[in-house]
């Protein structure tokens, strides 16, 4: 299996961690759960240092050539990602309780300080 991890530096765009996980209530995840091949897709936020990215785990054997949904992030944040990298994926542990961040009731920074182990 292979991990692709990808993010912006939203410096340069007029987007906002908060304004990009509005897009991701708004619909933007939906296309991706019919993609062939991709195991889980979790979008990933630096409120601090303000970086918006995405982490793919895809099955080894998906052509490169498969058909993926619109880059959203890319067309909302104005460039292509500052950082993409690959991996080959050495073991995996599961211990996944909520959808995140984007999705809870509250996404402020006193809302995941209750969420931290």
């Amino acid at each position: 299996m292979r991990v692709t991890v990808v993010w912006w530096d939203l410096a340069r765009s007029h987007q906002t961690v908060e304004s990009l996980e509005k897009d991701l209530r708004d619909g933007s995840v939906e296309p991706w759960r019919e993609v062939e091949g991709l195991r889980l897709k979790l979008w990933i936020a630096d409120r601090e240092r303000g970086r918006w990215g995405a982490v793919m785990w895809w099955d080894p054997d998906v052509p490169a050539d498969r058909p993926l949904p619109p880059n959203r992030a890319a067309e909302l944040i104005g460039y292509a990602p500052d950082h993409r990298a690959s991996f080959d994926v050495a073991a995996v542990a599961e211990g996944i309780d909520s959808l995140g961040l984007a999705f809870s009731a509250g996404s402020s920074t006193s809302a995941r300080a209750g969420e931290r182990r």
